[in-house]
């Protein structure tokens, strides 16, 4: 059976990355049958980097190239319907999140006024996890930040960014329904990684009480939670 490795859940959701958690969505909806594994080292993975799927002998990395690959060999047709515009938006989309996982990284790793909350929640939930672990993750995440460029930025205008993705967000989300109609497609898996592990994280940033103050953002990550949460019978 084809197996995803991705980063452990916190705080209820499937996988505490954004990355991990669309291809994890983006499977239950299309009816994938899979098996989940949660790993913290990465060194095996395609350019060490989580999350990736081992099918067969086939091995597959990055969220993206995963969700086109499955889509092709299972020949899935949750985005079948979508018009040429849609798939253009979708990319548009796509872009955004990759901002917006940074921000959500940085408010974890490096910004100290919410730093310390995390670590505890990690250590609370994963017992494995040493400080030793913590603390060169924290120095390693720092490196990637400052290359990156988010990690040159004040907390507060390193949230100032993520926010204005949120706003994006909120725009194009519906007050029904999902982002194309009245089924979920690939791009709602993607939000939902995203915005699952900002709303369901217990820790008031302000990426959290912008999302709990849009209902169309709430309803919408509700939905799709309760959708890949539900086992199927």
């Amino acid at each position: 059976m084809l197996t995803l490795y991705s980063y452990p859940p916190l705080f209820g959701v499937a996988d505490n990355n954004g990355y991990g958690l669309k291809v994890f969505a983006f499977l239950k909806l299309a009816g994938v049958p899979f098996r989940h594994e949660h790993i913290f080292d990465a060194s095996k993975a395609p350019r060490s980097q989580l999350p990736y799927i081992v099918d067969g002998e086939d091995t597959v990395g990055d969220s993206e190239t995963i969700l086109a690959w499955l889509t092709q060999k299972y020949r899935l047709t949750i985005d079948a319907a979508l018009t040429p515009q849609q798939r253009t938006q979708n990319l548009l989309i796509t872009r955004m999140l990759d901002d917006l996982y940074w921000v959500m990284s940085y408010s974890r790793w490096q910004d100290e006024r919410y730093w310390h909350l995390f670590r505890d929640a990690l250590k609370r939930e994963h017992s494995a996890v040493t400080d030793e672990v913590l603390v060169k993750a924290k120095a390693f995440n720092a490196q990637r930040y400052y290359y990156q460029g988010i990690g040159r930025f004040d907390p507060d205008a390193a949230m100032a960014r993520g926010l204005a993705d949120l706003a994006a967000i909120a725009a194009l989300i519906p007050a029904q329904g999902y982002v194309h109609g009245d089924k979920a497609t690939a791009i709602d898996a993607g939000l939902y990684g995203f915005i699952a592990n900002i709303y369901f994280y217990d820790i008031d940033t302000p990426l959290k009480q912008f999302v709990v103050a849009h209902d169309n953002i709430v309803r919408h990550c509700r939905a799709i939670h309760e959708a890949v949460s539900t086992p199927k019978t």
